[in-house]
């Protein structure tokens, strides 16, 4: 077996089986795919997004059962993933840094 890269891990020692059964596989987790693929199917019938355009679509409300008008955006696939929960706090957070070192000048 070929030596693995220093901080990567064995792909032979992950249990995909069982990541889908404990995530995967939930009703809830069906649910949300199946809305994210409704919402590229949607995307792609409107000429928006076409396949292998590395595209992703984005729920602006993080929920993917909306596909509701405005909600989604389609954005590049690296931007959209580069999202996090934790990024609007994030940016409160450093808005806030700002508002407090201007009122001490």
């Amino acid at each position: 077996m070929p030596k693995t890269l220093p901080g990567h891990h064995d792909p032979s020692k992950r249990d995909y089986k069982g990541e889908y059964e404990q995530y995967g596989g939930s009703s809830d987790q069906k649910k949300r795919r199946a809305g994210r693929n409704r919402a590229r199917r949607k995307a792609v019938k409107e000429g928006k997004a076409h396949k292998g355009d590395g595209k992703d679509v984005h729920h602006k409300d993080g929920n993917p059962l909306n596909n509701g008008g405005g909600n989604t955006q389609v954005m590049s696939a690296a931007k959209n993933r580069s999202k996090s929960a934790g990024d609007n706090l994030k940016g409160k957070k450093i808005a806030g840094l700002r508002k407090s070192l201007k009122e001490k000048k």
